[in-house]
């Protein structure tokens, strides 16, 4: 089983619950329909990574950088950066099918996070950055989520079992593509604008 870093442990998630579409501007820049309910997907213990990849069998991985919250109690302590991979052309031939989505976003190495930081503070004032090579790809927050993290939480419970050490995805901010082989990635995520946790990583191919 795959662990994650949570301040200097080791902690292994028994899954992955992502929340999709939780961004209009990305919504609208994928050509999706505005959900009248909140999109979840998972992803299980072995999509957890530490090694960015640009490819999946022959396929150009997509990125999507995403603030990832730490369950533990039944509540959120502790926050990461986090990048859900995709691979956006077998997304897309699912999603034209009414098939899941597992096989274009639940593979190995699916799933990457720097090291969660312990909160402080609300998890309202968090917010994220991506840069690539240098330069800004995606920024975003709670405050432009249009399903907060208190409501996820609530909303996930009533469906599933959250174990200690399950992680929750919140969906991306616009700014997603594909990913180029050497390109460098690093995301940071915020506390009330102040720098909470961050990774680098250069894309294999």
């Amino acid at each position: 089983m795959n662990s994650i870093d949570v301040d200097g442990r080791a902690v292994t998630p028994s899954k992955i619950l992502c929340v999709g579409r939780n961004y209009v501007r990305h919504i609208e820049e994928l050509g999706n329909e505005v959900p009248d309910q909140m999109v979840v997907f998972a992803k299980p213990n072995s999509a957890i990574g530490d090694r960015l990849h640009a490819t999946r069998e022959g396929e150009t991985l997509h990125y999507e950088g995403e603030i990832a919250l730490l369950v533990e109690g039944g509540r959120y302590t502790a926050a990461a950066f986090g990048l859900d991979l995709t691979r956006r052309a077998l997304q897309s031939e699912l999603k034209s099918r009414g098939l899941p989505w597992e096989r274009a976003k639940a593979f190995d190495g699916a799933a990457l996070f720097s090291p969660f930081a312990a909160l402080d503070s609300p998890v309202t004032g968090l917010s994220l950055r991506l840069t690539v090579d240098g330069e800004e790809r995606q920024a975003g927050g709670v405050g432009l989520m249009m399903y907060k993290p208190a409501f996820i939480l609530e909303e996930l419970s009533r469906v599933f079992t959250l174990e200690d050490g399950d992680i929750v995805m919140t969906g991306t901010p616009a700014g997603v593509g594909p990913i180029d082989p050497g390109a460098t990635f690093e995301g940071t995520v915020f506390a009330d604008d102040v720098p909470l946790s961050s990774a680098r990583w250069t894309a294999a191919p």
